[in-house]
């Protein structure tokens, strides 16, 4: 097995003594939360995360790609080389039946009963025990029967439009993707074998409104990213002609998540989704103390938001009224569309974050490279024994996490 690096890095004391007398900044940028190409991201390559991390001064970076933790490797010799403090999570979608049932959203708005979920500060390389790699091998292995059902449709779309023309599942994992295929990949696929195979941007988009069913375009080819979620909304998610609802299979229960993520040595997680453009928030967060009450009893002390979906005002009270009471706060920007943004956190129209929410996110994320650093040395991180968890440190963790970032960007 290979190594956790940080087991690599000096015990606390040793560490605490070679930084005496260095300056250390009251806090750091910090991006908790971006998807990779081992799932579906803005980013053709990690090279790009990291260029553009070192550009924006980014000092901490939290990969977290869907169901799996592939990227994990090229994601740290790639934090190694470019000086930036690694992270390490994973997010996964569960299903909470008797709400989806009752009609009641979680954070997904759109599907009543579904959840993301994430687990941060996972230990690498990344052991969570057979029964919990099985049950992750059956989400992906449906994940992929979805996604190679929805080729099956779209294939029978195309054939009417033009014959010769077909998208493979193989060819689209070798051309977009790592090892799981999304709805994403499949619309950018689309959008590419427009372009390779009609000489004209009139006739390339002419063929994708065939495939809407003469549905016009509202952005042509001139604006990939808009046209490549044109093509989802169209024709992959609900009520569109390529459109496979997941098999029940693709999900698990919310307590399986979470103990798949304990097991793998990481924090338990919930991904906020907050307020839309009307000012909304979903059944299940229009109320943060009856959320936060949810999120307690199962034993969940830590929350993160992407807070480009986010009012600002809105935000800062939600964070705080979380970070008051010792929830452990990440922000990200995610990166899980093709639109290529930033990756300094803002809120939404690109709304600076003000200084105590970036102190409050660089808290956390000493929280999280505590809890790796104390893993790797056979120590009780944050998450206790019996899962839960342990609020009453975290202030100790971020002075702990502190230390060990420190180190990490000036005297390894």
């Amino acid at each position: 097995m290979k190594k956790n690096f940080f087991s690599t890095l000096p015990w606390l004391d040793k560490i605490q003594k070679s930084m005496e007398g260095a300056p250390v900044p009251e806090y750091r940028e910090v991006n908790g939360h971006i998807h990779t190409p081992y799932s579906f991201s803005a980013f053709d390559k990690l090279d790009t995360a990291f260029s553009m991390a070192k550009d924006e001064n980014i000092a901490v970076l939290g990969i977290s790609d869907f169901y799996v933790t592939d990227g994990y490797d090229e994601f740290s010799a790639g934090c190694l080389n470019n000086n930036i403090f690694p992270l390490f999570n994973i997010e996964f979608i569960g299903l909470l039946k008797e709400e989806q049932m009752n009609g009641i959203r979680i954070n997904d708005p759109n599907n009543p009963g579904r959840i993301y979920f994430s687990g941060k500060g996972l230990d690498t390389p990344f052991h969570p025990g057979w029964r919990s790699r099985r049950q992750m091998k059956k989400m992906i292995t449906e994940s992929q029967s979805q996604i190679r059902a929805m080729i099956e449709k779209l294939n029978s779309l195309i054939t009417q439009v033009s014959p010769s023309l077909i998208l493979g599942y193989d060819d689209v994992k070798s051309r977009f993707a790592k090892d799981l295929v999304r709805e994403r990949h499949l619309a950018k696929a689309l959008r590419q074998l427009a372009e390779e195979n009609f000489r004209t941007p009139e006739e390339q988009v002419g063929f994708i409104e065939a495939l809407y069913g003469g549905k016009k375009s509202k952005g042509g080819m001139s604006d990939p990213v808009q046209l490549e979620n044109e093509i989802r909304s169209n024709l992959l998610k609900a009520g569109g002609a390529a459109f496979v609802p997941e098999n029940e299979g693709s999900f698990l229960p919310l307590r399986k998540i979470i103990k798949i993520i304990t097991d793998a040595g990481g924090i338990p997680c919930y991904p906020v989704l907050l307020d839309d453009p009307s000012g909304k928030c979903t059944e299940s967060e229009a109320d943060a103390e009856k959320l936060h009450k949810k999120l307690t009893s199962l034993g969940v002390g830590c929350i993160e938001l992407i807070p480009g979906r986010n009012d600002h005002s809105i935000l800062e009270k939600f964070v705080r009224f979380f970070y008051e009471d010792g929830f452990v706060v990440l922000l990200g920007t995610e990166h899980n569309t093709p639109e290529l943004t930033p990756l300094t956190v803002t809120a939404r129209g690109s709304v600076p974050l003000d200084e105590s929410l970036r102190k409050i996110s660089w808290e956390g994320a000493c929280v999280v490279a505590a809890h790796q650093y104390l893993r790797a040395h056979q120590r009780q991180g944050y998450v206790l024994s019996n899962g839960d968890p342990s609020k009453d440190q975290r202030d100790e963790m971020v002075q702990i996490g502190r230390m060990v970032i420190e180190y990490y960007l000036n005297k390894r």
